[in-house]
This record gives C-alpha cells, sequence and structure tokens, in this order.
C-alpha cells in the first residue's frame, strides 16, 4: 500500500470534506452530489478512510462525521500545517516496504525536488551503517529524505552529525526528554540506541548531485525483544525507545518538529556555519572527553575522544599521537 501527499485521489477528497465539516454528519449522497462520485465510492472511500485508522462514525439517515485523525504517518497528515519552507513539503507513505532509504535512492535519481519524504510503518530490510540490519517493526518511525545540498562535498561527513543534533533538538522540545549524542551519528538516552543516521551520497564531478538522509527512530517498539535479537552483534549496547519515557506525544509531531529543526541546521551547513553545529553537537556529546576505543578498517584506535573537527572528523589522542578517524564503531571505555 503506497499513498502520497500529492495526488487529487477520491479519497483525499471524501477525507478533507469530512475535516472541513467534522461538527455534523454528511449523508453519503450530499457526499456524492457535492465531490461527484458515486455513493457506492463514497462508501468505499469511507471504508478505506476508517482501515487507515481514522475514526469515522456513522449514523443511519444522518450519514458520516469525522471524530478521531488516525495517528499513521500519513503523507497528508505530515504536510499539513507542516512550518518548513522545504523539507517534507511533498511526501510518500508505504506499509510495509524493503527499505526507505533504497526507496528514496531510486526517486532522488528522478527528481530534482528538494526535501521528499519517504516514510514506512515497517521495514522488512532496513539498513544501518556499515551494511548492518536495522531492525524495523511497527511503531518505530522509519524515513528517508531526499536532499540537492549547495553546501561543499567537504561537509558530507559533518552532515549525518548535523542531522543527529536537529533530532535530539526535536525530542527535547516535543518530548521534554534530553537525548546523548553519540559520534558519529546515534542518539541515545542512559546509554542505550534510541535512534541512528544513515547517509547516502550521490557524487559527481566533485559535486553533490543528491544525498539521502536515513533515519530510524524507536519511538514505540519493544526494546527488551529488539534486544534479543541484537544482542550477539558486534558493539552491541542496548535499545532504548521513546515509549519508555513519561512524556507521550502523537509522531506527527515528532516528525514536524525534526523536518523544521533539520531544515535550520541544514541552512546554516549551506551557508558554511559549520562551528555553531560542531559546538551545539559536542554540548550533548556522550563520547567528547570519554576514553574510547574505534574499530576502523586500518585497525583499532584507543585514546581520549578531544574534540569535533570542522569536517565531522573525530580526533582522538593517546600517550604518543594525536589522530583523527571518519567512520568506525567506538566503545566507551571507563577512565
Amino acid at each position: 500500500m503506497i499513498y502520497n501527499s500529492f495526488e487529487d485521489t477520491g479519497l483525499l477528497r471524501v477525507l478533507k470534506f469530512l475535516k472541513e465539516h467534522n461538527t455534523e454528519y454528511l449523508s453519503g449522497q450530499d457526499l456524492s452530489d457535492v465531490l461527484h462520485i458515486s455513493r457506492v465510492a463514497v462508501w468505499k472511500h469511507i471504508k478505506k478512510i476508517q482501515a487507515l485508522g481514522y475514526t469515522v462514525e456513522s449514523k443511519q439517515k444522518e450519514g458520516y462525521k469525522l471524530t478521531k485523525k488516525s495517528d499513521l504517518l500519513l503523507p497528508w497528515e505530515i504536510t499539513n500545517e507542516l512550518d518548513t519552507k522545504l523539507l517534507g513539503q511533498q511526501a510518500y507513505y508505504y506499509d510495509s516496504v524493503d527499505s526507505t532509504q533504497t526507496e528514496a535512492l531510486k526517486i532522488a535519481n528522478e527528481s530534482n525536488k528538494e526535501g521528499i519524504i519517504i516514510i514506512a510503518e515497517k521495514q522488512t530490510g532496513g539498513k544501518g551503517r556499515s551494511g548492518r540490519k536495522w531492525i524495523s517493526p511497527k511503531g518505530g518511525i522509519w524515513f528517508s529524505i531526499i536532499l540537492h545540498p549547495k553546501f561543499d562535498i567537504s561537509n558530507i561527513t559533518l552532515f549525518p552529525i548535523a542531522s543527529s543534533l536537529a533530532l535530539s533538538n526535536a525530542i527535547e522540545k516535543t518530548c521534554k526528554i534530553t537525548t546523548e549524542l553519540k559520534w558519529p551519528n546515534d542518539l541515545t538516552i542512559k546509554g542505550k540506541k534510541l535512534a541512528g543516521m544513515l547517509v547516502d551520497a550521490s557524487l559527481e564531478s566533485n559535486k553533490i548531485e543528491n544525498l539521502v538522509l536515513g533515519v530510524g527512530i524507536n519511538f514505540e517498539v519493544n526494546s527488551k525483544e529488539i534486544e534479543k535479537v541484537l544482542k550477539n552483534t558486534p558493539n552491541f549496547y542496548g535499545v532504548s525507545s521513546l515509549s519508555e519515557q513519561k512524556n507521550k506525544i502523537k509522531p506527527i509531531q515528532l516528525i514536524q518538529s525534526f523536518l523544521l529543526e533539520l531544515e535550520k541546521i541544514y541552512e546554516q551547513l549551506n551557508n558554511n556555519q559549520r562551528k555553531k553545529i560542531i559546538l551545539k553537537w559536542t554540548e550533548r556529546s556522550s563520547t567528547i572527553g570519554k576514553k574510547i576505543e574505534v574499530e576502523t578498517h586500518q585497525g583499532k584506535v584507543k585514546g581520549d575522544a578531544i574534540k569535533i573537527d570542522d569536517d565531522g572528523g573525530l580526533v582522538v589522542k593517546d600517550e604518543e599521537k594525536t589522530s583523527k578517524i571518519f567512520a568506525g564503531d567506538i566503545i566507551h571505555l571507563t577512565k
């Protein structure tokens, strides 16, 4: 099942009319006359709207009334009342997909539109960093965003760091929860992973053609069940879920807040305001100032995490030398 936010379908016309007149019952004949569709088509659209999680009451001889919105991350709900100028203004929704990142990469090669978001209720082949599988059941927030950056190619390594800061800001504003940022792009609560980022970039002639940001948030998932699956994987450090926190919000609120926060930081990157981003990220970091061990392609690096450099590299210092690392899995060690 696939929906988007921009096609004028009969279902959306029925839903829009129900929303605009949600204080009254509307007869099937009224809907049929106003929308120029048959009463059978009206009935079928009402059934589909209910299947999408909306509550539509029906009374004999009176008609239909919308009494509750859906909690699903449907594309027209994402774009409705969204405060961004670019990001998320066009959206796709899948009830199930192999990977939103795979779908986004296909669309990115066909469209120059900025900020398209592809979201799924669940992923059957979710992707993490370094080719790892990301467990993506129903209840989580799984999506990808297509961008066509103006910033220099050197900012690619800083972008996932900036994106994780945007998500941390959004969670704090909507859920009133402070998350920690673990280099390079994970969000944690009490040391356990809450969310992660993945970036795929298409480059041509030393310029960025498109950039696809994949985001996975454990919103309302069973962290214990996911931990059972992942506990024997390398560098596993636990799973957290927003459902375990006190403040409950609708997932649509978090998505819209994140898109707004990401747009602000994206604009800063386009204007080459790196230092501002790095300073804010460092304030929330659980990595800087810690003794760490990093598994890289060249082997293990152990030392103190000193800072994030302007290009997003992690500066690590041991007794003999200072190293800068751009990719790897880190373990926080005790002092």
